[in-house]
């Protein structure tokens, strides 16, 4: 009976070592084995609050996997199961089940982007963050107003507060964070140039700069141009000459701009009109660029006072009124003299 018992346990003893060699090598199979996906690639949405099981059941119902039991044990093995993220994960050609697993550690989601163009309104952002099929609207029905307050900037103007840049942010992304996000690095940049400004210039606080610097950006789609057309209207602010400038005009017709300026349109007085009014509007006009910002405090010298469009993006400038009317001869009403 001793040796019978003992050939028992002895066979149960090679069983289980052949058992737990063979389940050895299937958990290598699993880890070294590439995760099922087409060429095209495959999404996958772990949403807030999914445990692994969870997880691991849902990639091996869709044939991602071929063992959810594998997938758990290897990341209790790692120490990883309780260290999963929400988000949406890409799933790609050859990719490997432990490299999924350390995506979803990690919290490596798919980002998506949405590009602020410099010159735009905060109409136009606003209605482009509610067109992105990624970011999640939260403050749809909101006035400026109230935005403003549920972003935490109670009594702020929202125009040309948020600066022009690509933004990549994961899905789910609210708009109320993706525009604090804009919001802080407009503050920051012209914080930053604000420090570096050329002295004696007739702004007084950074605000100021940035209302000039949005008149900059819907002047001009000239880069080279920023700063010159900055030495103009700093040079008519320090002679306390009216601004003259279009881009006012138009954002103070709000819906009523059909994309014509008539005579009327000029007369017309309202807050933003530079026409009728000195000095600069009450708030920005559109979203400036950092470029323009610098620009509105590093304005180049000279002696022009006046500009005109040239009908190819540029502009000719002026030191006298009567230079000036030559070339809206020349280049608006195209009359050589």
């Amino acid at each position: 009976m001793k040796k019978i018992a003992i050939r028992l346990i002895g066979a149960v003893l090679i069983l289980s070592s052949l058992a737990i060699a063979w389940a050895g090598m299937e958990l290598y199979r699993f880890k070294q084995t590439p995760l099922n996906v087409s060429e095209a690639g495959h999404l996958i949405t772990v949403k807030p609050g999914s445990n692994l099981n969870r997880i691991a059941h849902e990639l091996e119902a869709r044939g991602v996997i071929d063992s959810a039991l594998y997938f758990r044990l290897w990341s209790r093995w790692l120490d990883q199961a309780t260290a999963i993220h929400a988000g949406e994960y890409e799933l790609t050609p050859g990719m490997l089940p432990l490299a999924l697993l350390e995506n979803m550690v990690n919290g490596k989601v798919i980002q998506y982007s949405l590009t602020i163009i410099e010159g735009w309104s905060f109409k136009q952002l606003m209605a482009a963050l509610s067109q992105h099929e990624k970011i999640r609207t939260t403050l749809q029905g909101l006035n400026n107003e109230e935005i403003m307050a549920r972003l935490g900037y109670e009594g702020q103007h929202p125009e040309g507060r948020f600066l022009p840049d690509t933004y990549h942010f994961p899905a789910g992304t609210s708009d109320a964070n993706f525009l604090k996000r804009a919001y802080e690095a407009m503050a920051q940049r012209l914080a930053a140039e604000w420090q570096q400004r050329e002295e004696n210039l007739p702004l007084k606080t950074p605000y100021e700069a940035l209302i000039l610097a949005s008149i900059i950006e819907k002047e001009t789609a000239v880069a080279s141009e920023r700063a010159e057309i900055a030495g103009v209207f700093v040079r008519r602010l320090q002679r306390n000459m009216r601004l003259q400038t279009d881009p006012t005009v138009i954002y103070g017709m709000g819906d009523a701009f059909d994309g014509n300026i008539r005579r009327r349109d000029l007369r017309r007085d309202t807050p933003y009109n530079t026409y009728t009014r000195k000095g600069l509007p009450p708030t920005p006009i559109a979203m400036p660029s950092g470029e323009a910002i610098h620009a509105a405090l590093h304005p180049k010298p000279g002696s022009s006072l006046y500009f005109v469009a040239k009908g190819d993006g540029s502009h000719y400038f002026s030191g006298t009124i009567d230079e000036h009317n030559r070339a809206v001869r020349r280049y608006q009403l195209n009359k050589s003299r």
